[in-house]
């Protein structure tokens, strides 16, 4: 049977991660943790006998880096490797750069609240988690579905939020329930799919302790 195989993979901690800063399109680098992470990730999923034909990434520095240190751990960095900011995070607009905590000082909790936790309200100057999917759903549906489904095994590194997207879609869940699905750093969401490109089996990568 053709292993019709998706994994996704959250990039590791982030500078700003850590520094608890809204981060989006800015491009930032991992902390030694988020390398320790990416590269937690490429052992388990090399533990697990996985191997891939081609990777997808964004154009991001923190998706980039934490792909080719999994891909280092899989001894497989020769692969196709495509970019594109599709699979950007979400754009936080005038929050970007910001502390969490000031924002709220300025804002208020309850509308940073809004801005982070509800599905179509985006901050000044950015994007909503709608508007996160109306980009990155339609680069799934074009680009990277149709090399799942001709049995491409595929690994995606991306952002908390361009994955959200994904699996929204992938599992079925409604707005009020995407918004509230967490996704850990440096943790492979594994997925295989049936033809009709419905998930036939997933399997979530406990956390390794680095």
């Amino acid at each position: 049977m053709t292993d019709r195989l998706l994994v996704l993979v959250r990039h590791g901690q982030s500078e700003w991660n850590l520094q608890n800063l809204f981060t989006g399109w800015r491009d930032v680098g991992l902390t030694d943790k988020g390398v320790a992470e990416a590269r937690a990730a490429g052992r388990q999923l090399k533990a697990l006998g996985l191997r891939f034909d081609i990777a997808f990434t964004s154009a991001l520095t923190r998706a980039q880096r934490t792909l080719d240190l999994m891909l280092e751990e899989l001894d497989q960095r020769s692969i196709s490797v495509l970019r594109d900011q599709a699979l950007n995070e979400r754009d936080y607009g005038d929050l970007s750069g910001l502390n969490k905590d000031d924002a709220r000082r300025k804002w208020g909790e309850e509308q940073v609240h809004v801005w982070r936790r509800s599905y179509d309200v985006a901050p000044p100057g950015g994007e909503s988690l709608k508007d996160t999917a109306a980009r990155v759903l339609p680069y799934y549906v074009q680009a990277i579905l149709p090399r799942v489904l001709r049995g491409e095994r595929t690994l995606v590194s991306a952002h908390g939020n361009s994955l959200r997207a994904l699996v929204m879609v992938l599992d079925h869940l409604s707005p009020q329930e995407i918004v509230r699905r967490e996704l850990a750093t440096g943790v492979p969401l594994i997925y295989r799919l049936n033809t009709d490109s419905t998930v036939a089996e997933r399997q979530i990568i406990a956390a390794e302790v680095v």
